[in-house]
């Protein structure tokens, strides 16, 4: 019996030409952004210009300008994807519905890591915040303040099954957040007070244990239990 074998068909000269383009263009395009992040979150929206962004890249002006046609644009472009990771560390408590204890541990676990994977990404949120978050308000209030209200849902569902104080969700989050993000936000403070030059794991774990046990202690209507200790990495 004949076996009929279909051999992809080599692209051509141009389709390759044109592939590698486009890998090219996306490369740069990724340099950009992470340029462009480094400095917005050193500096602020105000403190950076183009040329400095072109400078750290290693590209001319004329380029980014090719990509981003405006410092507003690429600076709204890196806040869409500092959101998207900020959020993607906060969905724990969706993801434990019905055990408060394991969802409070895992959602601190992943906001410190978050601070420390990803400070840039902190601080840059956190400067257009500061600042009035004149640029990106309409966007934080479609997209955190629905997270926000969710997370503030499931703490009362928990407290009317029991599982939980009645606690006002709104201020806990705002607590949670301003607790584990300052590990990020003010991490030059925090190492002078630790006296260290920068944080290390074990001062993120510290923080963790600290805040968990402070948390708990606060929310649950029992006493942690010995077999939710700790929260795998």
């Amino acid at each position: 019996m004949d076996i009929a074998i279909t051999i992809p068909a080599m692209k051509k000269p141009d389709e390759l030409k044109l592939v590698k383009v486009s890998v090219a263009r996306e490369r740069l395009e990724q340099d950009i952004l992470r340029a462009a992040k480094k400095l917005f979150a050193q500096r602020g929206f105000g403190g950076v210009s183009l040329d400095h962004i072109a400078r750290e890249v290693g590209a001319s002006k004329q380029n980014l300008l090719y990509y981003f046609p405006s410092k507003e644009e690429l600076y709204r472009r890196v806040l869409h994807g500092v959101l998207d990771v900020w959020l993607s560390y906060m969905d724990a408590l969706s993801q434990r519905p019905d055990d408060p204890e394991r969802a409070i541990r895992e959602y601190i676990a992943g906001k410190l890591r978050f601070s420390r994977e990803h400070p840039d990404d902190s601080r840059v949120y956190a400067n257009e915040v500061v600042s009035g978050a004149p640029l990106f308000s309409a966007e934080i209030a479609e997209r955190v303040i629905p997270a926000l209200q969710a997370d503030v849902a499931i703490f009362n569902r928990w407290a009317e099954q029991g599982l939980c104080r009645p606690v006002d969700g709104r201020h806990l989050m705002i607590l949670l957040w301003a607790s584990t993000q300052v590990y990020a936000d003010w991490a030059s403070q925090i190492g002078l007070v630790l006296g260290k030059s920068e944080l290390e794991a074990e001062d993120f774990q510290a923080a963790e244990n600290l805040i968990v046990d402070m948390v708990l202690r606060t929310v649950l209507v029992q006493i942690p239990s010995a077999a939710h200790q700790g929260v795998a990495r």
